[in-house]
Formats: C-alpha cells, sequence, structure tokens
C-alpha cells in the first residue's frame, strides 16, 4: 500500500487507466475476430462493412495509444489483404 498521498492518487489513477486500456484492446479484439469469423464464412457484403468497421477501430486504438502505429499497420494490411482475396473467390 502507498504510504504517500500522492502515490495514492497515482494508484487510482493507474487503475483507472488500466479499465480504459483494457476496455479498448478488447473491443479491438472481439473486432478482428469478428472480422476473421466472415472471411472463414466468405460472406462478401458483411466483410466489407466488417472491414471498416475494424479498421476503424484499430485506427482509434492507435489514437488512443493501445496499438502501435506499425502494429496497426500491419493488422490493417493482412485483414484487407485476407477481405479482398476472399471476395475475389
Amino acid at each position: 500500500m502507498p504510504n504517500h498521498r500522492s502515490a495514492e492518487k497515482r494508484m487510482r489513477q493507474n487503475e483507472k487507466r488500466k479499465q480504459i486500456n483494457r476496455s479498448n484492446r478488447t473491443r479491438v479484439r472481439s473486432s478482428i475476430k469478428k472480422l476473421r469469423v466472415a472471411l472463414a464464412s466468405g460472406d462478401a457484403k458483411e466483410l466489407k462493412s466488417l472491414l471498416t468497421a475494424t479498421v476503424s477501430t484499430v485506427d482509434k486504438a492507435v489514437q488512443k495509444g493501445v496499438l502501435h502505429k506499425n502494429t496497426a499497420a500491419r493488422y490493417k494490411s493482412r485483414l484487407t489483404a485476407n477481405a479482398n482475396q476472399a471476395a475475389a473467390k
């Protein structure tokens, strides 16, 4: 347990940020999983809408500091390539 008021405040702030980061990370992972399930099913119309939503979610995660920009770019690139490949079939 912290012994100073500033340390107590820092603990409260860290806990709050942890919850925010966790929810944002969960949102990104869920969105990517939904898109991957749609890729497996092969529904082109659903793929297009989920792809735009997932890319948006990933971009927001970068802005919030949850993901590194290069990691986000890699996710978006791979998911888009897979979606395009599935749509071509």
